[in-house]
């Protein structure tokens, strides 16, 4: 099995920056997709910023310029930098990620983490 966990989620001032990580662990082969998707309550899930294993990475307009997502294949960890906070920033944010566990078959499967709650105050 595979477990994704995230920290770094907390209460931050508009304006400010928070950074989330996310470490899998468990039967993994490779990873191809990291992640990170954020909810809040009544609304669908939503993409945030999604990176692959060679480091191309998608963003959400509304977090274009302001959030950064990296990762550490050799850790199998990714990190979201949030900078310029918006009170419509809060959400729960779940880290992603699409995992092979096995040499055959070679198939990916997806994978969540159970989320952190980022608040940004006006």
């Amino acid at each position: 099995q595979v477990q994704l966990v995230e920290s770094g989620g907390g209460l931050v001032q508009a304006g400010g920056s928070l950074r989330l990580s996310c470490a899998a662990s468990g039967t993994i082969v490779s990873i191809s997709v990291m992640g990170w998707y954020r909810q809040v309550p009544g609304k669908p899930r939503e993409l945030v910023a999604t990176i692959n294993s060679v480091g191309s990475t998608n963003y959400a307009d509304s977090v274009k310029e302001r959030f950064t997502i990296s990762r550490d294949n050799a850790k199998n960890t990714v990190l979201l930098q949030m900078n310029s906070l918006k009170p419509e920033d809060t959400a729960v944010y779940y880290c992603y990620a699409t995992v092979r566990s096995s040499y055959y078959p070679p198939t990916y499967s997806p994978f969540w983490g159970q989320g952190t709650q980022v608040t940004v105050s006006s």
